[in-house]
C-alpha cells in the first residue's frame, strides 16, 4: 500500500507524454517465450529490459516506449528475430535494426558494428515523429551507441552497466584468470573504455544496489555521485507467488524425478545461465564434499536449455563439463538433478516446487550486479543462500530470508548451506519474511514510479540547433590536406583540378586538416582548387564554412562543454620525458598539441589515465605515430563530419572521405563510403571491413582518383 501511494502522490506532478527508448543490443530479445540461459548473453538482463518496458507501457505519463535491439538472419535462430518491428504491448515495441553480418553473434564480436548502428538511431530519431525524451542504454555496448546518439542530438542519456567490466576483470583475476587471456575472450578493455564514454555523457545513471555505485561505478573516472540512484528491480506478482496448481507439481514431478532417487527431499535449487560467472561447479563440489547435504537434501540446477552439448559455446560446454565430471567424482547419482529442457513459464513452479518441500535457492554466483532471482525465488517463499556481493547484500538487508557467504570460500559455502537448512522453524520465518518484503519493496510498480520520477527530476532542456545560413550540398567529398593534398604527383593533381571544377555544383568539397585554418589555407592556396564549402581544422575542433569562413558557433559550443585546457597541460605537465608541447601555431583554443620524442602507442594510454584521473573531459588522439594531440571529449574528425551531415540533413551515403594515415581509423568507423591511397599506414588493414572501403593500388592522388571513379561519385546510388 505504501508503494502505491507513492506512486499515486509523483502522478500528479510527472509530464504526460513521455516517449522513451531503451538500447538492447546482444543476445536473443523478443516479447514471448524469452530464451533464457540459452548462452552467456540472453540472461536476467533481457528480462528486466522486457518487464520494465511493459511496465513502463502501462503508465498514462508515457505514450511510447521502444526498445532497439539487433536485426538476426540466421537459421540457427528462430525467425522472430528477424522481424523489423514487433508489438510488446499497446505503446511498446521492439526495433530490431541491422547492424554487423546477419548471423547471430556474441557480444564481444558486435564492437566494431557499433559505429552503424549509432549512425541509423540517429537517422531514426531525427525523422519527424520519431524524437524520443530519453535514451536508456542497457550494458557496455548499448552505453556506447547511446552516448554518441546523447551527444550528436541532445537527448538526456540514462546508463545501467548490468555488470561492469572493471568488476568482472577484478573477479576473474581474483579466480586466477590471466590478464591476456580475459581480454581475448571477453574484449575488456574495449567494454570499459565503452562504460567510460557512457557515464561521461549520463545524465543519470541507474543501479539495483548502493554497492554498485560505492563500490563499482565509483572505479570509473568519468563517474560522478550525484549521477547514481538506487532503483531496485521489480517482480512480476501474476507470475511469482505462493500458490500453485497440482498440474505444474505434476508436470515438474515429471521432469525432475527421473533424476532423483529420493525426490522429495528439500532441494538446493539453482537457476542460472551456464557461465563461469555463475560458479555453478563450486556448488556442486561443496554439495559432493558434505555427508550432511548428501543425506538432507537433493540439488537441482536449471541451466538453461541444451539440445546437442557440441552445440553449445565453449564456455558453456566447459561449464556443463566440470559439472559432469564433479557429479562422477563424488557419485552424485540419484542426488542431482539436470534438466536439459524447460519451459520459461515453468520457472515460477520451480521455486514453489522447491519451497513446497522446505527447499534453498542457491546462487554461487562470483558478481551479482541485481539478483532477480533472488527476489523470483523470495516471492515464491523459497529462502536463499547467497554470494556476499551487490544486489543480495540489499535483499537480504530488506528481506532477511536467508544467508550470504563467500563463495570463494569452498568451506565457507558448505558451511553455509549446512547451516541454513538445519532449523525448520527459522526456515519458516525466512519464507514469510522474503513474501512480505518482496510485496512491499519489490514490486514493478513502484520501480517504475520512482524511474519515471527520476526522469521528471533530471529533465534537460535541450537547446534547439540554429540552421547554418548556407545551401547544403547533395554530396560531399573529404579530403586530408595533411596527407592526400601534402605532395601531389602533378599529374594527378591536374586531374583531380579538373574533375572538382567540372563537378563544383554536384556536391560539396571538404577539408580537414590538423593545422588551423590560417595556415591550412595558405597551403591550399598552392595548389589551386575550387575553393572548400567546409574546412574541418585543428583535428576536428574547428568548423568553418563557405568563402566567408563562418565558424560554426554550434559545434563550438557542443565540445566546450567541461573543456579544460589549462588542466589538460596541467594533468600532462610531468610527462617531460615522452612528450614535447608543439610550438604555439599548433595548439588551438581546442586543441593542445603534443610532439612524442619516441614512437609509443601505449602512451595513448597513459595519457587517457592522467586525464581522467584528474577528472577531466578530454580524449587523447594519435596521428603518424608522432602527434599527440588532446581535444575536448565530442569534439573529433569523425564527430565532426557527422555534425555536418546532421545539420545539412544529408544522409552518411552521400559523404565520401579519404584516410590513409595512422589516427585516421575513426574516420573509418561507420562510415558508408572510404578511399584508402596505396601509401597508407599500414595499422588501416586492421580495420574491419564492415563498411564500404575501397583500398587502391595507386598512392595519394591518384588513390584518390582511382575511388571517385569506384564509387562513381558524385553520380547517385
Amino acid at each position: 500500500m505504501a508503494a502505491f501511494v507513492c506512486c499515486c502522490g509523483l502522478f500528479g506532478g510527472l509530464e504526460l507524454g513521455i516517449r522513451l527508448l531503451h538500447l538492447h543490443l546482444h543476445g536473443l530479445f523478443r516479447s514471448r517465450d524469452l530464451e533464457l540461459g540459452r548462452d552467456a548473453d540472453t540472461g536476467g538482463q533481457t528480462l528486466y529490459v522486457l518487464d520494465l518496458v511493459r511496465s513502463l507501457a502501462q503508465r498514462q505519463e508515457v505514450e511510447q516506449v521502444d526498445v532497439v535491439t539487433r536485426l538476426i538472419q540466421d537459421r540457427r535462430v528462430d525467425v522472430s528475430y528477424s522481424q523489423p518491428v514487433e508489438i510488446i504491448a499497446p505503446g511498446a515495441r521492439i526495433l530490431r535494426l541491422p547492424f554487423g553480418p546477419k548471423r547471430y553473434l556474441r557480444k564481444e564480436l558486435l564492437w566494431p558494428h557499433l559505429e552503424d548502428l549509432a549512425d541509423q538511431l540517429v537517422q531514426h530519431l531525427s525523422q519527424p515523429g520519431q524524437g524520443v525524451d530519453w535514451i536508456h542504454a542497457h550494458y557496455a555496448d548499448a552505453g556506447f551507441v547511446g552516448a554518441l546518439v546523447s551527444q550528436r542530438l541532445g537527448i538526456p542519456l540514462v546508463f545501467t552497466g548490468h555488470s561492469l567490466g572493471r568488476e568482472k576483470q577484478r573477479r576473474l583475476m581474483a579466480g586466477g584468470c590471466d590478464r591476456e587471456q580475459i581480454e581475448q575472450t571477453y574484449a575488456v578493455s574495449r567494454r570499459i573504455e565503452a562504460e567510460e564514454q557512457a557515464l561521461a555523457q549520463a545524465d543519470l545513471v541507474i543501479t539495483s544496489t548502493r554497492q554498485e555505485a560505492d563500490l563499482q561505478y565509483c572505479r570509473y573516472g568519468q563517474f560522478r555521485r550525484e549521477q547514481a540512484e538506487v532503483v531496485p528491480p521489480g517482480v512480476d506478482a501474476t507470475r511469482f507467488h505462493l500458490v500453485g496448481s497440482p498440474a505444474e507439481k505434476a508436470d515438474l514431478d515429471q521432469l525432475l524425478n527421473p533424476f532423483l532417487r529420493t525426490p522429495n527431499k528439500p532441494p538446493l535449487l539453482a537457476i542460472s545461465r551456464a557461465v563461469r560467472r555463475k560458479n555453478i561447479p563450486a556448488l556442486v563440489d561443496a554439495f559432493g564434499r558434505s555427508t550432511v547435504l548428501r543425506n538432507r537434501h537433493n540439488l537441482v540446477l536449471v541451466l538453461g536449455c541444451r539440445e546437442d552439448p557440441r552445440q553449445l559455446d565453449k564456455q558453456q560446454r566447459d561449464v556443463f563439463q566440470q559439472v559432469f565430471d564433479l557429479v562422477d567424482r563424488h557419485n552424485l547419482y540419484g542426488s542431482v538433478a539436470y534438466p536439459k529442457q524447460h519451459r520459461r513459464s515453468q520457472v515460477p513452479s520451480f521455486y514453489r516446487w522447491a519451497a513446497q518441500r522446505g527447499g534453498l535457492f542457491v546462487n554461487p554466483a562470483l558478481t551479482e550486479p541485481f539478483g532477480l532471482t533472488l527476489l523470483e525465488a523470495a516471492a515464491c517463499g523459497l529462502p536463499m543462500v547467497s554470494t556476499d556481493d551487490g544486489g543480495p547484500r540489499d535483499i537480504q538487508a530488506r528481506c532477511d530470508n536467508g544467508l550470504l557467504v563467500d563463495v570463494t570460500d569452498s568451506g565457507a559455502l558448505q558451511e553455509a548451506l549446512e547451516r541454513a537448512g538445519r532449523d525448520p522453524n527459522r526456515w519458516r520465518s525466512w519464507s514469510d519474511n522474503g513474501v512480505e518484503a518482496v510485496s512491499r519493496y519489490f514490486s514493478w510498480d513502484a520501480h517504475v514510479c520512482r524511474y519515471l520520477a527520476l526522469m521528471q527530476s533530471r529533465r534537460r532542456v535541450t537547446t534547439q540547433r540554429s540552421p547554418l545560413k548556407m545551401s547544403r550540398p547533395q554530396r560531399l567529398l573529404l579530403l586530408d590536406l595533411d596527407s592526400n593534398l601534402e605532395l601531389p604527383n602533378g599529374a594527378d593533381l591536374a586531374a583531380l583540378r579538373a574533375q572538382l571544377t567540372r563537378d563544383r555544383d554536384r556536391y560539396g568539397l571538404g577539408i580537414f586538416t590538423g593545422r588551423s585554418l590560417a595556415a591550412a589555407r595558405q597551403r591550399y592556396a598552392e595548389l589551386h582548387l575550387p575553393l572548400p564549402q567546409v574546412w574541418i581544422s585543428r583535428a576536428g575542433s574547428e568548423i568553418h564554412h563557405g568563402e566567408q569562413l563562418l565558424l560554426d558557433r554550434d559545434w563550438q559550443q557542443r565540445i566546450d562543454a567541461d573543456w579544460n585546457r589549462d588542466g589538460v597541460l596541467a594533468a600532462l605537465a610531468d610527462l617531460q620525458d615522452q612528450l614535447t608541447l608543439q610550438d604555439p601555431p599548433h595548439q588551438g583554443p581546442w586543441k593542445v598539441s603534443f610532439l612524442l620524442r619516441q614512437p609509443d602507442e601505449s602512451l595513448l594510454d597513459l595519457v587517457r589515465q592522467r586525464l581522467r584521473r584528474a577528472g577531466l573531459q578530454a580524449q587523447p588522439l594519435l596521428r603518424c605515430h608522432w602527434y599527440l594531440d588532446v581535444l575536448p571529449r565530442l569534439a573529433s574528425r569523425s564527430e565532426a563530419i557527422r555534425h555536418l551531415a546532421l545539420h545539412w540533413q544529408l544522409p552518411l551515403e552521400r559523404v565520401l572521405l579519404v584516410a590513409s594515415q595512422q589516427g585516421d581509423a575513426e574516420l573509418l568507423r561507420g562510415m558508408p563510403s572510404a578511399v584508402v591511397p596505396a601509401d597508407h599506414d599500414p595499422c588501416l588493414r586492421r580495420q574491419p571491413q564492415q563498411q564500404r572501403v575501397f583500398f587502391s593500388t595507386r598512392s595519394s592522388l591518384g588513390g584518390v582518383l582511382d575511388g571517385l571513379s569506384h564509387f562513381r561519385f558524385p553520380s547517385s546510388r
